[in-house]
């Protein structure tokens, strides 16, 4: 059945809210519930969007200055000794108000006062965020306001510094940039950017598609625009093809406050508005629509396929037989589908097996690394002098893994689910939604490193004490030898004295430092077990919830067919049954049915 031009026409000005609609009406209509269900389900994705736009960079490069001048209002606390300590999530809201999110399985949201959202976010000279009011663990803080720019479902989020690639920030950071839409770096016009800062780009740009570098404070540091071309030139030896925006927060918020057009240009907001709203909130604008048309056009496959095989068997009475032979072998290999040892099942219940497997024997493979590193820098040196440094070193280094492992087990997940559509003959996007990367901060808080090492070295007192004893230890010793020999050692002695008492000192000295060692390594063995055993409960428990989403999902799948093949035989057998005139009278119902659907259809397929 063609398609007019008139209807090419509609269909491009259909939009998706429209869609789903009429999608639903008809689902109705037919009396299938589950079809109307399934596109209820793209009708609140469509409703609700969330499109995360994430602002990452070094400390005190502007990152919190941005977002307020982004939302025209300060939602992020900016202050010269205090930097971002917990991520902010800044997203639409009817009235200005602020939650705290706890972790947890799910999260849980607890209200806090707008004014001491900065006594959550923000740290001073090193020290951490406040806790927060209840025994769970602070991930982070969502701040709520009514702006037209966040009203497309945009989440603008704060992140802390990234502190250097290596640090726990980073890799936070990072685990965040893998579930954005889009990600802001952004880079202070005080100096080019730095190697560090380069290779935390190319991480950025490998977990996420569209990726920009902003140079802020524009309006403090005259040479920004060497600092741009400088910029450029660094991203284009590092092969890595971003665009370059420049713009000051300063000038915004003073425009924002004037109501100055002329003021607002010259800050360079407008690039960021359009990059912001235009083509990240309509890229993802874009693919919500995309899978509308997707959801409405395989309901409407079904419903059309069930029509024209009772059709098919009204128009040619002789043929029924034989069509009512074919759906009843199709009906067959759909029940097939819903039992245990369906094929797409064995998929499934293998590939989960193996992925928990895989997902543990990474995780493994990466702390027995971090652990031999961990066990050469303590051979290396004495835990008395190098333990602080040790402790950040290992947290920050077991954050980067854990990300590493989260990542793997989103990308093997996406991969499984992939293989048990294909036993559909349908595609799964969309079916685990946005698997989550899993920041390590949390994990991290959860698993304290308590070393129980004696780090304290000994004082002089205790120095000279040990020396003494050792002294006169041996000049007791090579006197009474001597005296039995018929020696007199006279001055000799004080001298075997002095070697024996430094000797005694220094074994001592060398005692204590490795049992330090020992007690270092016994310490960062047992964290590493610990970070283990709670990442791996969670690894566990994040498969068994993707088991049963696509267990459920394919299931309900094998149901929507089943009973589409249902409908469709029993249809069939009624023709076969029908009068001559009945079935004149029944074939230009089912014509006008699929009149219907096929409007729908042109609607749903782009133009």
């Amino acid at each position: 059945m063609t398609t007019a031009p008139a209807d090419a026409a509609q269909a491009a000005a259909t939009p998706p809210g429209s869609l789903l609609a009429l999608g639903i009406r008809a689902c109705t209509a037919y009396g299938r519930e589950d079809l109307a269900r399934r596109l209820a389900a793209a009708q609140h994705a469509l409703n609700d969007p969330s499109i995360h736009v994430v602002i990452a960079g070094e400390f005190k490069q502007g990152k919190s200055s941005l977002v307020n001048a982004l939302v025209g209002a300060t939602v992020c606390p900016v202050d010269d000794d205090v930097a971002t300590a917990t991520p902010t999530y800044v997203r639409h809201g009817e009235k200005h108000r602020a939650a705290l999110i706890l972790d947890g399985d799910p999260p849980r949201r607890e209200d806090v006062p707008v004014d001491q959202v900065r006594r959550y976010v923000t740290e001073r000279r090193g020290a951490p965020a406040g806790a927060g009011p209840g025994p769970e663990i602070p991930v982070g803080v969502e701040v709520r306001l009514p702006r037209k720019i966040l009203e497309r479902g945009m989440v603008l989020v704060d992140t802390p510094g990234v502190g250097g690639l290596g640090s726990t920030h980073a890799a936070a950071s990072l685990a965040a940039i893998s579930m954005a839409d889009a990600v802001i770096f952004v880079t202070s016009a005080a100096q080019e950017l730095t190697a560090s800062e380069v290779q935390f780009l190319r991480k950025a740009r490998a977990a996420c598609d569209t990726v920009i570098c902003l140079i802020s404070k524009t309006d403090f540091y005259p040479a920004w625009r060497r600092i741009r071309e400088l910029n450029e030139a660094h991203l284009r030896r590092a092969e890595l093809a971003l665009p370059v925006l420049t713009a000051s927060s300063a000038l915004r918020m003073h425009a924002v406050k004037a109501g100055d057009r002329e003021l607002n240009a010259e800050s360079g907001f407008a690039e960021v508005v359009e990059f912001v709203s235009g083509r990240v909130g309509g890229g993802v604008e874009q693919r919500l629509a995309e899978h509308v048309r997707d959801e409405v056009l395989a309901v409407c496959d079904q419903l059309t396929a069930t029509f024209a095989a009772e059709r098919a068997a009204l128009l040619d009475p002789a043929a029924a037989r034989r069509i009512v032979a074919e759906l009843e072998r199709t009906r067959q290999r759909v029940e097939s589908l819903k039992t245990s040892m369906a094929r797409w099942q064995q998929t499934l219940n293998d590939g989960i097996a193996d992925l928990t497997s895989d997902i543990d024997h990474d995780l493994r493979s990466r702390m027995r690394e971090v652990t031999r590193e961990a066990d050469d820098s303590i051979d290396e040196s004495d835990p008395a002098d190098t333990w602080a440094e040790m402790q950040t070193w290992l947290r920050a280094r077991i954050a980067h893994e854990l990300v590493a492992n989260y990542e793997l087990l989103r990308v093997r997940a996406g991969e499984l689910s992939e293989s048990v559509g294909e036993h559909f003959r349908a595609g799964s996007d969309g079916v685990l939604g946005q698997l989550t990367v899993h920041s390590p901060e949390p994990v991290l808080e959860r698993t304290r490193l308590e070393h129980k090492i004696d780090l304290e070295k000994m004082k002089l007192r205790k120095q000279a004490m040990v020396a003494l004893k050792s002294a006169y230890g041996g000049t007791l010793m090579f006197t009474m030898l001597a005296s039995m020999a018929g020696i007199v050692l006279g001055p000799i002695g004080l001298g075997i004295g002095l070697v024996m008492g430094r000797k005694g000192l220094r074994e001592e000295k060398q005692r204590q430092e490795k049992a330090r060692q020992q007690q270092a390594r016994n310490a960062m063995r047992r964290y590493c077990d610990e970070v283990t055993f709670v990442v791996g409960k969670d690894s566990r428990d994040t498969l068994r919830r993707i088991h049963r989403r696509l267990r459920d999902h394919y299931t309900g799948l094998a149901e929507e067919l089943a009973r589409s093949n249902a409908t469709a035989l029993a249809g069939a057998e009624e023709a076969a049954r029908r009068g001559r005139t009945e079935r004149e009278s029944r074939v230009r119902d089912l014509d006008a049915e699929l009149g219907r659907l096929a409007t729908l259809q042109s609607r749903a397929r782009p133009s």
